[in-house]
């Protein structure tokens, strides 16, 4: 299972978080967000794919923080549709993924990805709330049983230590959780993360081998 760190802000702080050498980084570029990264990113090691993260952003801003910030995954956060995500991806150089967020409560309807399945790489399932993202909750994922769909995807939403035992009861099920998505349970503020909680997350993490 891979680990995605979102949320991040500061240069120097990116840089001590990407020495733990996570799989993927999120940066926010929707202004609305206290976490929106509109500075320097540091280069990174290859091996961290760079996420970012939009919510109902036309395609030319999209593209315009792929190529400026050498994004290889865009994270569409909003309320895009199936139209969106496919002209999006004809423009969009063939190797960068395209993860698509569907916002889950006990009311969701699993139905609603299923013309998604061809536009986007990954799914993530985040908490319902009032922000598109960065609610600091999880949601119950035992709604995850009614999923009906072989496309991998993310687990998102306040997601912390405590999290650790049901991220390892969920992983003994045939659902295709590709990775685990953090960010607010390791704040110190709005997009500046504490590596100290990170790095104890992510050695219990590795150590379960999910």
């Amino acid at each position: 299972m891979k680990l995605k760190i979102c949320g991040m802000k500061y240069p120097e702080n990116i840089l001590e978080v990407g020495a733990l050498l996570p799989d993927y980084m999120g940066f926010i570029f929707w202004e609305k967000s206290a976490r929106y990264c509109n500075g320097n990113v540091p280069e990174l090691i290859k091996t961290i794919k760079k996420v970012g993260v939009f919510v109902n952003q036309s395609q030319k801003e999209i593209l315009e923080k792929v190529e400026k910030y050498n994004l290889q995954a865009v994270q569409l956060h909003g309320e895009e549709s199936v139209e969106f995500c496919s002209a999006l991806k004809e423009k969009l150089p063939k190797k960068i993924e395209i993860i698509k967020v569907f916002s889950a409560d006990e009311n969701f309807d699993f139905e609603v990805i299923k013309p998604f399945e061809e536009v986007a790489d990954y799914f993530l399932f985040d908490t319902k709330g009032k922000l598109p993202g960065g609610n600091g909750t999880t949601f119950d994922w035992t709604i995850l049983k009614k999923y009906n769909s072989k496309k991998p995807f993310f687990l998102s939403g306040g997601i912390g230590i405590k999290e650790l035992k049901a991220i390892e009861e969920i992983s003994k099920t045939n659902l295709p959780i590709y990775a685990v998505d953090i960010n607010s349970k390791f704040e110190i503020e709005p997009g500046l993360k504490n590596k100290n909680l990170l790095t104890n997350f992510k050695r219990k993490f590795e150590v379960a081998n999910f």
